[in-house]
């Protein structure tokens, strides 16, 4: 007796839409959640080559929050190229400026597969918004209430 595992193909991939919610929402624990499903590892047949992840719509990107002092203590470093051009700053900075969701968006690129095409490509089916309007009510996404899904994925402030 032979078993084999069922490998999925591109082709045969059916993506589904999905709505959350980020109001009072932990980042962290927000970021695995829509790493996981752009992946496609909530799905019996995960195929870790292929894109076979959902399409996630997240809203009010702007009012997340950390747990702890992580606000103003964490500290996020880039560098511009040039000699001595490390810059840093706090998320209640990235937070309260022109692009707040960057922070989601840099917290799920970081739990994503290391600089892949693949990654690439499934951070391009993230679409982030900081108000609580989107633009794809076309395409009909199921609403999760992940607040409700655990009481630590919610802190109040």
């Amino acid at each position: 007796m032979k078993s084999t595992t069922a490998s999925l193909k591109p082709a045969e991939v059916e993506k589904k839409w999905i709505h959350i919610d980020a109001e009072g929402v932990v980042v962290g624990r927000l970021a695995t959640f829509i790493a996981n499903r752009l992946r496609g590892k909530h799905r019996p047949d995960y195929t870790p080559h292929v894109d076979c992840g959902d399409y996630v719509v997240v809203t009010n990107v702007d009012k997340v929050v950390f747990t702890g002092k992580k606000t103003t203590d964490k500290v996020y470093y880039r560098h511009t190229g040039h000699p001595g051009g490390v810059k840093e700053t706090t998320p209640a900075k990235v937070l309260g400026g022109r692009f707040p969701e960057r922070v989601l968006e840099k917290a799920v690129e970081r739990m994503l597969p290391k600089e892949s095409p693949l990654a690439r490509k499934q951070m391009t089916h993230l679409r982030l918004f900081s108000g609580s309007q989107h633009d794809h009510e076309a395409q009909k996404p199921e609403t999760i209430d992940f607040k409700a899904k655990s009481t630590k994925n919610v802190r109040s402030a």
